[in-house]
């Protein structure tokens, strides 16, 4: 996968919508010096290039569990996407990763008590036909989270 060609203006945009993608393209065009047209235009082929994307994004008090967990799944390698998306289809499953490394997947869930996260993962994950261990991680505190850089994908698509 290449780096995308992108410029000083670019990430000048980038910026500006990260802080608040309703800004209007024309205050947009006021702060950075060129018309609103470029702009527009920049906008777009970023899109098209699917380098961004705009979308809502909730909190957590949305949710109805909002304790947060990691679950790290050794899984046999020949089964590990299919395990993947079976774990993705799980509705306490927020996020579903293959990785690299002793474990070969990662998934992040929100839940309300430890007994819900026992069935999740001892009860669900665990029982999958391939899948070898389960070891789970709670969050107690977040020092950090962003959610400026995501993967971009088709709703359609599923697992990438």
């Amino acid at each position: 996968m290449r780096k995308p060609d992108l410029d000083e203006l670019d990430h000048q945009l980038i910026d500006i919508l990260a802080q608040d993608a309703r800004v209007s393209n024309r205050k947009i065009a006021s702060e950075l010096g060129v018309n609103e047209g470029t702009v527009r235009g920049r906008i777009k082929r970023l899109q098209q290039e699917r380098l961004i994307a705009f979308t809502a994004l909730t909190g957590l008090k949305l949710e109805k569990a909002t304790n947060l967990a990691f679950i790290a799944v050794q899984a046999d390698v020949a089964h590990v996407r299919q395990i993947a998306r079976d774990i993705a289809h799980i509705p306490l499953v927020k996020a579903v990763m293959i990785t690299l490394g002793p474990f070969n997947i990662m998934a992040t869930c929100l839940y309300d008590d430890l007994d819900d996260l026992h069935r999740l993962a001892s009860g669900q994950i665990l029982s999958m036909p391939g899948v070898n261990h389960v070891e789970t991680s709670l969050a107690v505190k977040t020092v950090k989270f962003t959610n400026r850089v995501v993967r971009i994908t088709e709703a359609a698509t599923g697992l990438a």
